[in-house]
């Protein structure tokens, strides 16, 4: 089916036909393959490059070249008309497993039928543009082995595998009718699901911490604050000891990866990174002292544009989750501010939770960021920035090579998008830009 990787109208294919085509999974091209007459993003420069070609053999970006080039004899070729190539977006903050089924689903509900869920979510999570996942928590290693040998369509996957939470932390999803737990206690659903690993007193954290490593996790997610949607955490909890979290750090980086924590408070933040972790999720509540200590340990924000907006989760009026989530709301813009004022490394996630509709909106999430960054500077957050951050799993990483940049040797992640992006970012809020998918090499959609 190498085909695809050319025009539909050239090989005689209707709209359906290849719509049928692509469900069935992906085309890799036996030959490399040329892209010519593009404008390039590289996911670094605050410019389009004109006048280039980008030469894809295998998996591997093998050039980028002054254009005028003769195609390699046995090489394809894609005319984009002058449209902009550039990076797969990364999306930093996802809960694959989570992402798209209401949140008594996702607790009660038939694995089976979960896994079934998670693997429509990531093949959309795909045709939006985001070709690689950081998964930060959920069951997710059957899925990236799923799409990884090619039986689904999705993203790569980073994943962190079970959210490791103490009890009535954030990651603690069980009921009142649920306690106390006895030692020989069955697990909880979340639990044996994979989803989350409660874990009380530093042997515990040790023991889920290398659980997950030998599960395959390219890094380790703890709770160490309050969150929003949870029922027995307060927002403003401070969650694990600096020793509880040391030994999580401690264990992962015997494995040569690190742990990044959920956090909100300056205080949370700053246990946390007092006990060596390398990330923080979310944040939104950090002060100017918090945010400058971020920035003096090189540590990495995760930061996610959560407005009181359409994207907002609906929760009661009146209700501890609304209090919670406006608190957060509030906090948004001075996070940002923070994080640019202080060059903190910044990276672009979405966090989306327990709904479809909101899943479907990636790439207007990623758009919001020009409230705060030129649309370069989003661009660059959600490629080349993110691709950073994968890259700290090192050797954990499950994929080799570099993401999130157009240059010699690169992962072959790239877009084909109708419309400049850095004139007007919308136009990656509207996945009927996005002309061409190619991840790993292989295309996943082409509508030229």
């Amino acid at each position: 089916m190498t085909g695809i990787a050319a025009s539909v109208a050239g090989f005689g294919l209707g709209t359906s036909a290849f719509a049928q085509l692509q469900q069935q999974g992906a085309s890799g091209p036996a030959r490399p393959l040329l892209f010519t007459n593009i404008r390039l993003f590289d996911g670094i420069s605050p410019s389009l490059r004109e006048g280039v070609q980008v030469l894809v053999d295998g998996n591997r970006i093998k050039s980028v070249h002054s254009g005028g080039e003769a195609a390699p004899e046995n090489a394809m070729t894609i005319d984009g008309g002058g449209r902009v190539l550039m990076p797969g977006l990364i999306d930093a903050h996802t809960h694959l497993t989570l992402a798209t089924v209401p949140l008594q689903v996702a607790l009660t509900g038939d694995l089976n039928y979960l896994m079934l869920r998670a693997a429509k979510g990531a093949s959309e999570f795909l045709m939006q543009g985001f070709t690689t996942a950081r998964d930060v928590g959920g069951p997710v290693f059957g899925l990236k082995q799923a799409i990884d040998d090619g039986t689904i369509v999705g993203p790569r996957i980073w994943p962190a595998g079970a959210m490791i939470s103490q009890t009535s932390g954030h990651g603690d999803f069980r009921t009142l009718h649920d306690l106390p737990r006895a030692n020989f206690d069955p697990l909880h659903f979340s639990e044996t699901s994979g989803t989350a690993a409660i874990a009380d007193g530093v042997d515990e954290v040790l023991r889920r911490t290398r659980e997950q490593l030998f599960l395959g996790a390219s890094h380790i997610k703890l709770m160490a604050g309050g969150g929003v949607t949870s029922d027995h955490d307060p927002l403003d909890s401070t969650q694990y000891t600096e020793p509880e979290l040391r030994a999580a750090v401690e264990a992962a980086d015997g494995w040569n990866t690190y742990v990044t924590v959920h956090a909100y408070t300056p205080k949370a933040i700053r246990l946390a990174i007092e006990a060596g972790v390398k990330c923080i999720e979310h944040g939104h509540l950090a002060d100017e002292a918090t945010a400058r200590l971020i920035a003096e340990k090189g540590v990495w924000w995760s930061l996610q544009p959560f407005l009181d907006d359409e994207d907002a989760t609906p929760f009661p009026e009146g209700s501890p989750q609304r209090a919670s989530a406006l608190q957060v709301y509030s906090g948004t813009d001075t996070a940002y501010q923070l994080a640019k004022k202080h060059q903190v490394k910044t990276a672009f996630g979405t966090d989306t939770l327990f709904s479809a509709k909101i899943a479907a909106r990636q790439g207007a999430q990623l758009a919001k960021l020009v409230r705060w960054h030129t649309p370069a500077e989003v661009l660059k957050m959600a490629t080349a920035g993110n691709g950073e951050l994968l890259a700290l799993s090192g050797p954990r990483s499950p994929y080799s090579g570099k993401l999130g940049v157009v240059e010699e040797n690169a992962l072959a992640d790239l877009l084909l998008l109708e419309g400049d992006p850095l004139t007007d970012i919308s136009l990656i809020a509207d996945r009927n830009n996005i002309r061409v998918i190619m991840k790993d090499g292989q295309i996943y959609k082409n509508t030229l």
